[in-house]
């Protein structure tokens, strides 16, 4: 009887491993229809046969972003907002910009593993482990150095020379969002009462109030 149970315990939790992944696609692409109405967990499928070059190009990766703002970092993302045939494969890419030693900052994708591959320049980039351990592994890489960010853990880049470098992100979403850790935290709407941070941070309500008028 306790095998029987078992083995009907370990078939269940098979089940639920199965039916918590991603389901294989059933058809060869799904162009994203912005217009639709219909809300899903993603974006609608647009009519195949209406699908077009254009729903699966983008131009200006070749581009610099500007990387005239307060971090010195400039982000060119492609997800299924730049191309609509994005929708439902599962990936995209980004052109990071970085001004003489401008950061891109900790900051987490919640859907997406990320990939970063160093085109020009020298990047430090490093993630932190999760609680209770919150361990930084960190690393300089050189040009055609290659890192990896584990989904939804906080994570950063710096550009550690007097010369600006470019990087290439792939993120294993076709939607793989951004959280900005300092502008969630201290620019969030409606903010998040100084009392708050300032006992989760460790400082005085002041320096709340100063980092909250920046962003």
């Amino acid at each position: 009887m306790a095998s029987r149970v078992l083995m009907l315990a370990c078939l269940a939790m098979s089940c639920s491993v199965i039916l918590a992944s991603d389901p294989s696609s059933l058809q060869d692409f799904c162009v994203a229809d912005s217009n639709s109405p219909v809300l899903v967990n993603g974006l609608v499928c647009k009519d195949p046969k209406l699908a077009q070059p254009h729903d699966f190009f983008f131009s200006g990766l070749h581009l610099a972003g500007n990387t005239s703002n307060p971090v010195g970092s400039r982000v060119t993302p492609v997800t299924v907002a730049q191309i609509p045939g994005l929708n439902s494969l599962g990936i995209s890419i980004a052109r990071v910009d970085y001004a003489p030693w401008g950061i891109n900052p900790p900051h987490t994708h919640p859907r997406a593993t990320e990939i970063l591959t160093v085109l020009e320049g020298r990047l430090e980039v490093g993630f932190v482990t999760s609680n209770p351990e919150n361990r930084l592994i960190s690393k300089i890489l050189e040009k055609g150095d290659v890192f990896v960010f584990p989904k939804g853990l906080v994570h950063y880049q710096r550009n550690v020379e007097n010369w600006n470098a470019v990087a290439i992100a792939t993120l294993s979403s076709q939607n793989p969002g951004v959280i900005t850790i300092a502008n969630s935290v201290f620019g969030s709407k409606l903010k998040i009462s100084a009392d708050i941070l300032a006992k989760a941070f460790q400082i005085d309500k002041k320096v709340v109030y100063n980092v909250q008028s920046k962003f």
